[in-house]
């Protein structure tokens, strides 16, 4: 399936993607489309999948030796899911329902939605490789940027 006029390709300025190396790129972006709600736009036999997630994409493709523009790097699915130096953080209007849907879908959260010192209601949930993805609702948050 494609959906060339959706692809993350702007015609000026910038767009930020995620990228994301996959063990199994089908289950990958299974998760990111059926578990958290996006929609897959492109996917083909060798090239990497683009998932559109709400205002953001998610490029899942497999891991990879280095190459000449990235000379001395390995794209490899982290090997300790518990140690993390980055992850995607989505916020929410409803952190209740949305855990509620994407546990029913078959999300791996780690906690229920917490208090974050009343500043926001948070919890993580893990992709099928591992990495964590924090999901957020701002609660005092507001009321200390003047938006309450």
């Amino acid at each position: 399936m494609t959906d060339l006029p959706r692809l993350p390709v702007p015609d000026e300025g910038i767009l930020l993607t995620h990228f994301v190396v996959a063990a199994d790129m089908a289950t990958t972006a299974a998760f990111y489309a059926d578990v958290l709600g996006g929609e897959i736009v492109f996917e083909a036999d060798g090239a990497p999948t683009f998932v559109k997630l709400a205002n953001a994409w998610i490029i899942i493709n497999v891991g990879g030796a280095p190459t000449p523009d990235k000379p001395s790097t390995v794209l490899a699915v982290p090997d300790d899911p518990d140690r993390v130096d980055a992850f995607m953080n989505i916020r929410v209007a409803d952190i209740h329902a949305v855990h509620r849907e994407w546990s029913a879908r078959g999300a791996d959260f780690l906690t229920e939605p917490l208090d974050n010192h009343g500043y926001e209601l948070r919890c993580y949930v893990r992709d099928p490789d591992g990495r964590i993805i924090e999901v957020g609702q701002a609660t005092g948050m507001k009321a200390f940027f003047g938006l309450a």
